[in-house]
């Protein structure tokens, strides 16, 4: 009840001429750069320093697009000590024709060597191409804006207040 027959299309005709008296909005892409919003993602940048090739990112992956290899290499202890090993990373890749930017390989990196970076123009002509090496990657990376900064009202990180508890028990002239 209350339904006219072709209410619908009288609905959808006004929305129409509304939308015909406005001017529209084109930007010519290539030469006008469009304004992305400044934490956007566009695609994933590797700081290849903080990577400890401990593969969380590639066993997270519900794509398995990340690709790593490594080999271990002996580190001569100073002194008595035992030699070390650490692993060594040879090849990082992400294959951006599975990838689909779920981000999840960016949370569980626990050595903060993902970020995501605004760039958004890596098109190639063959999809084979659009696996790109940790050179390709580390690139991207000085392009990745810094955090925002954080709320001046919000409360300070629970270890920076156990610190300044700290320092304020061992103030000068007070002892070990």
């Amino acid at each position: 009840m209350g339904r006219l027959p072709g209410g619908g299309l009288a609905k959808g005709l006004a929305v129409t001429l509304r939308t015909m008296t406005r001017r529209s909005i084109t930007r010519q892409y290539p030469e006008v750069q469009p304004d992305l919003p400044p934490r956007s993602r566009g695609v994933i940048a590797l700081f290849e320093e903080n990577c400890t090739v401990c593969m969380l990112c590639a066993r997270e992956c519900p794509d398995w697009c990340i690709y790593i290899d490594s080999h271990k290499e002996t580190l001569p202890a100073e002194g008595a000590g035992r030699a070390r090993t650490r692993n060594v990373l040879d090849r990082f890749a992400i294959d951006f024709a599975l990838c689909m930017y779920c981000g999840i390989c960016i949370e569980v990196c626990p050595f903060d060597a993902l970020f995501w970076s605004p760039e958004f123009e890596y098109a190639e002509y063959d999809i084979a191409e659009l696996t790109h090496e940790k050179e390709r990657l580390r690139e991207w990376m000085w392009t990745v804006p810094p955090p925002q900064a954080h709320d001046p009202a919000a409360e300070p990180p629970k270890e920076i207040a156990a610190a300044a508890k700290a320092a304020a028990r061992r103030r000068p002239g007070a002892g070990p």
